[in-house]
Parts: C-alpha cells; structure tokens; sequence
C-alpha cells in the first residue's frame, strides 16, 4: 500500500508487483545486494579512492539507466525545464552531496560509528515525510523504528574490531550523508507521484543518476582527486568488481529505490535499510570468515519485528 496521500487514504497498488515476488521481495533482494556492496567496497577503496570509486561507479549505473531508458520508449524522455531542474537538484542532494558527506566522513570516524548513524535513516525519514508530505507518524511505526534500530546496534556493535570513537567532524558528515539521502528521497517520492501527474520512477533513476554523476565528475577534475591511487595495482577482478557494484548496487539499486517510494513512500520504504548491516554481516561470515555470536540472532529478530510493526498500517 501506499503511503497516506495529502488528500486520503493509502491506496492499494499493485504496478509495482513483479511475478509473485512483489515490491517487499525486490526490497530485500535490493538490501541484499547493498549488503554485499559493503565488503567489495573494502577491496575497491584501496586501489581508487574514495572518489574515484563513487566516480566508476556511477558511470557504470548511468551506462545501465541510459540503456533501459531508451530501450523502453527509443528516445529520450521529454522533459520540461523545470522538470529537470527539479530532477538536477535531486541528483546534487541525494548523489553528489550524498557521496561526498559520506567519503569524507568515513575517513574521519570509526565504521562502527558511520554504521550506527546510517541506522537513523528510518526515523529522519519518518520525520521528515510527517513535516513535507503530511504522513502521520503512528505509535506502530515509531515502535518499529525503535526496535529495528536497537537490532542494528546489536549487529554493528558485536562485530569483531567493532570500535566507538568519541563524536566529531566525520560523524556529523556521516548524519550529512543520511540528511541527504532521506531528502533526496522525500523528493523522488514528489517527482514519481504518479496520481499527481509526476514522472515515471525509471526517468527519475535516469536523470537525477546521471546530474548526479556529472557533478562528481566535476568534482575530481576540480579538485584533482585519482581515479586510480598511486602505487595501487589494478586486477580483472577489481575491475569486475567495480563493474557489477555500478551496475547491481547502484543502478538497479536506484531502480527498485526509487520505484518504491513513488509506491509506498519514504517512511515505508526506510525501514527495509535496517537489513543492509544484516546481510552486511550475513556475507561477511560467508566471504571473510567472521564470527556469528547469539547477539547478531537477537539483533536479527529485532530486525524482523522493527520492519513489521513499522510497515503495519495503523
């Protein structure tokens, strides 16, 4: 269902429904794939750098966006100019500020910290929608919220080498980041709105990926960061890597995102970003051997609950 609208009602939709998996299976299968984005980004960093890993990356999710845009109609979309503006300063906030925020802060402050401010996503989220899109904030989803945030720490904080660090510069550009993609959201979810005239979810992906993706570029010539580090050594593999985070983590990624909030909207949608650190975690242990202990279960559970009780209708 969808979010309630400023005039009524949720409102039952179903074009968002693939086969029998529906919009809550490509969620999970979406938190999937952004949680096994976690561990090849640690092996991607090294070798190009905070920017020009965010660069490669969203080349290769416009490469992929522009080829299903035009491949839908075989033309471009036709948008007015203040479409594009709109979609152009969706694309500074939730790509370029975004990416930026979140580099630099992960720089300066311990993961453990970065992961357990990315978990307010839900709740800024939640509050936001309530003060721009007029979604009452309910009991259930504030319970939720809780309980699947306090799942998350259970997680983060029983990781091997979990690590808190006293607050500062990186963690407030870290809740920069979060800032900037719950507002992105909020704007996605205005701009495909389709009962209001708004645009299609998949032209939304395409044009605020790729402003996004011009203003990084931007960026690294400006300021002359490396696409590639010195002395770093570039494999197929890598490579391969960096490819398939561009193409699966980011452009479908933003594909399945951005359709959802246009469905059933920012608070909605947010509470699913609670089961990236548990299939962060969950391939983790599969691919670099880590520890599972009873709290990560515990956490699990919390997770589970949090995203039920928030996704309930009042």
């Amino acid at each position: 269902m969808n979010e309630p609208g400023p005039s009524g009602p949720p409102v039952i939709t179903r074009s968002f429904r693939v086969g029998p998996v529906g919009p809550r299976g490509l969620l999970l299968a979406t938190m999937a794939a952004w949680g096994l984005n976690l561990p090849v980004m640690k092996l991607l960093l090294p070798v190009f750098g905070p920017m020009g890993t965010s660069l490669w990356r969203m080349l290769a999710a416009c490469a992929l966006l522009s080829a299903v845009t035009w491949t839908a109609a075989r033309r471009w979309p036709r948008l007015e100019a203040r479409q594009w503006a709109m979609l152009a300063l969706c694309g500074a906030v939730m790509v370029y500020a975004n990416q930026v925020f979140l580099m630099q802060g992960m720089r300066r402050t311990t993961a453990s910290n970065a992961a357990l401010i990315m978990a307010l996503n839900p709740l800024l989220s939640s509050l936001l929608a309530a003060l721009t899109l007029r979604v009452p904030v309910t009991g259930l989803r504030l319970a939720g919220v809780a309980l699947g945030f306090g799942g998350v720490a259970l997680v983060i904080l029983n990781r091997p080498g979990a690590l808190l660090g006293s607050g500062g510069l990186g963690d407030l550009l870290v809740l920069g980041a979060v800032a900037t993609w719950v507002a992105g959201g909020v704007m996605v979810q205005r701009l495909a709105d389709r009962r209001a005239g708004g645009l299609d979810s998949g032209t939304v992906s395409w044009a605020v990926n790729l402003a996004g993706t011009l203003l990084l570029a931007l960026h690294v010539l400006v300021a002359g960061d490396p696409l590639v580090l010195p002395g770093a050594t570039v494999t197929p593999g890598l490579v391969a890597m960096l490819v398939a985070s561009g193409l699966l983590a980011t452009a479908a990624g933003a594909l399945v995102w951005n359709r959802a909030l246009s469905v059933l909207g920012v608070a909605h949608v947010s509470l699913y970003v609670y089961w990236v650190p548990i299939f962060g975690v969950a391939f983790s242990v599969l691919l670099l051997g880590e520890a599972l202990t009873v709290w990560h279960g515990v956490g699990l559970a919390a997770v589970l609950g949090g995203t039920w009780l928030g996704t309930r209708r009042g």
